[in-house]
């Protein structure tokens, strides 16, 4: 069993970045394929991003070129950098994992969730 847990969040003017971390316990990061989550009030919980276990990153169209996931094995941590926020990109986002090297859209076939950490982004 991994513990996840979110750090990193914040409130910050529109064009800002953002750097969430992601730190796991309980097992070693690198046995399992990371996503990010975010929620808005009101909004289903969509995809952000994600990397495979083996690597390979994937990224959810809306933050396509703006958003870049990274992982450090060895800290046992997953990060995802955000830059040219947008209002938009207001959420809780949450890191998940799941033990095969895939990634998955939904949120479903994720067996560990974070606690999640709050984005706010302001016009």
């Amino acid at each position: 069993q991994v513990q996840l847990v979110e750090s990193g969040g914040g409130l910050v003017q529109a064009g800002g970045s953002l750097r969430l971390s992601c730190a796991a316990s309980g097992r070693t990061l690198n046995s399992y394929s990371m996503g990010w989550f975010r929620q808005a009030p009101g909004k289903e919980r969509e995809f952000v991003s994600g990397i495979r276990r083996s690597g390979g990153a994937y990224y959810a169209d809306s933050v396509k070129g703006r958003f870049t996931i990274s992982r450090d094995n060895a800290k046992n941590t997953v990060y995802l950098q955000m830059n040219s926020l947008k209002p938009e990109d207001t959420a809780v986002y949450y890191c998940a994992a799941r033990s095969l090297d895939t990634i998955s859209y939904y949120t479903g076939p994720y067996d560990y969730w974070g606690q999640g950490t709050q984005v706010t982004v302001s016009s």
